[in-house]
Parts: structure tokens; sequence; C-alpha cells
């Protein structure tokens, strides 16, 4: 499965153990990795600013994602009605990169999600979905 993961799971994946992180280690194991330059830029600057991150931290992550991701440059805005623009740049670079799910925390993006164009969940919604589909599998 093609998987983006937006900001607020990324930064949840690097500063605490716990259910982003291990969605995170599943996705880069048994996946496909989508990231966009605009989810990175985020990234990067809430790393530094808010959780204030070594430099070296940041750019060692960042190259992880670069090099185990399939990275999505800066892409025309998808016309979504959604009230933070940088919402709209994570929602077009994952549909440009041919995401099947984006994995979000955020309420504006998991609100709207039956009127997008691909799959939204939240990381317990992927979690389930993906464990749900090993159960059948086996």
């Amino acid at each position: 499965m093609r998987v983006a993961l937006d900001t607020n799971v990324l930064v949840s994946a690097v500063a605490t153990r716990g259910l982003c992180a291990d969605v995170f280690n599943l996705v880069l194991a048994e996946h496909e990795l989508i990231v966009g330059e605009t989810v990175i830029a985020e990234l990067k600057r809430v790393l530094r600013q808010k959780m204030r991150a070594p430099s070296e931290a940041i750019e060692e992550f960042e190259a992880l994602l670069r090099q185990e991701g399939s990275v999505v440059g800066k892409t025309k805005a998808l016309p979504v009605p959604i009230r933070d623009q940088s919402d709209v740049h994570v929602l077009s670079e994952a549909v440009a990169g041919n995401a099947e799910v984006l994995v979000t925390g955020d309420r504006d993006l998991l609100e709207i999600a039956a009127a997008l164009p691909l799959q939204v969940l939240t990381p317990r919604g992927l979690w389930e979905q993906l464990r749900k589909d090993a159960s059948r599998r086996q």
C-alpha cells in the first residue's frame, strides 16, 4: 500500500514511543512511504522550533525519509475547501504521489475525508486496518 504520513504523525513518531512510531516503522517495513516536500519542510520547522531537536538529528531524519520514501515535489493545489492552506498542499502532494491513504491526526482533513480522492485515516485507523488485512491473509 502507498501510504502518506502527515507532519503530525511523523513528529509523534520521532518524539515519542507509541502508536505513531509503530505505524511509521510498519509503513517503512511493509508498505511504500509517500512524503511530500511540504511535509518535510513542516517537519523540519516543527522539530527545530517546537521540539528543539538538534540540527543533526533533523538532518538524519530527513535523509531517512528521502532514502526510504518516495518524495513528491511541490504540486498544484487541489481545489479542496480546507481552512489551513498547508493542509491543501499536504493533501495535493499525497494525491500526486498516488498515495492510497493519508494518515493524519488533523481534524480538518479527517472531517472532509469522504470528499477526498484518497482514504484519510488516523494512525489508529490505519493500524487497525493493516492488522485486519494481515489477519485475513493468514
